[in-house]
């Protein structure tokens, strides 16, 4: 295991786990970096035919480490690995499935519009957390969330931030199946054992028909730019003072 993230494969399969339980699995600079590399490898290792993301404990992510991600903000020297991931993520050429259990914030859901297959557990809540910060979706969600459920139920989940439940995810096209917390990472691992059959250049060549991945990171670098001017403004400073002392942030003041 390196850096809360452990990576194992087995019978073509490369399974990443986020392992910080204790935390929620929140997801620091370097946990990207190591989930970046797991991707890097199976881009060029021809035995993995298929990726599986689970995690931890009863979350599958409470999305960024916020401490960390104001450490690596301040910091001037070092890699954001997160950029690296999510470009990673959107161009992979290899089946991604994900287990999700519990929380998936942020992160946690937008990287799953990227995954080919996604299995829930009841107990999980998809949360699109973005305005409540005064920040912006990243991943390309911008894109991918409104092809997948329509323009109103992506702005209601983007505007709101209010958990979507696993037979929702289903029901919206968000999640392939709700699936016993039990028997959910057998579920994911059988489906990638079944894709590891089928013929890697056919899958590889459906997938790329299906994704536009120049205009998918084209979005991503859009997003990213008013992301990082947002975090310097007035909203953000709002809310995240609102977040270290443990108050509702209180927007009626600030101009758009």
């Amino acid at each position: 295991m390196t850096d809360h993230v452990k990576v194992e494969f087995d019978s073509g399969v490369l399974t990443v786990t986020m392992a910080r339980p204790d935390k929620k699995n929140a997801i620091t600079n370097a946990m990207y970096g190591a989930m970046a590399d797991a991707l890097e490898r199976a881009e060029t290792d021809p035995a993995i035919r298929a990726v599986v993301f689970q995690g931890d404990g009863d979350s599958f992510t409470a999305g960024n480490d916020m401490a960390d991600f104001a450490a690596q903000s301040k910091s001037q020297g070092g890699v954001l690995h997160v950029g690296r991931f999510l470009k990673n993520i959107s161009s992979a050429t290899k089946p991604i499935i994900a287990a999700v259990q519990g929380n998936a914030v942020g992160i946690g859901t937008t990287m799953l519009l990227h995954c080919d297959l996604v299995y829930v557990a009841p107990t999980a809540r998809l949360i699109t957390p973005f305005v409540n910060i005064a920040l912006v979706p990243e991943a390309a969600s911008t894109h991918l969330l409104p092809a997948r459920v329509g323009y109103a139920k992506a702005f209601e989940m983007f505007a709101f931030g209010e958990p979507v439940d696993a037979a929702t995810a289903v029901a919206i096209g968000l999640a392939n199946a709700q699936v016993p917390l039990e028997e959910l990472r057998g579920k994911a691992r059988n489906a990638a054992l079944a894709l590891v059959k089928r013929p890697a250049g056919s899958l590889a060549q459906t997938k790329a028909l299906m994704r536009d991945v120049g205009s998918l990171q084209a979005q991503m670098e859009r997003e990213g730019d008013i992301l990082r001017a947002r975090l310097k403004g007035p909203e953000a400073r709002e809310a995240l003072m609102a977040f270290a002392e443990r108050r509702p942030p209180d927007f009626s003041k600030i101009s758009a």
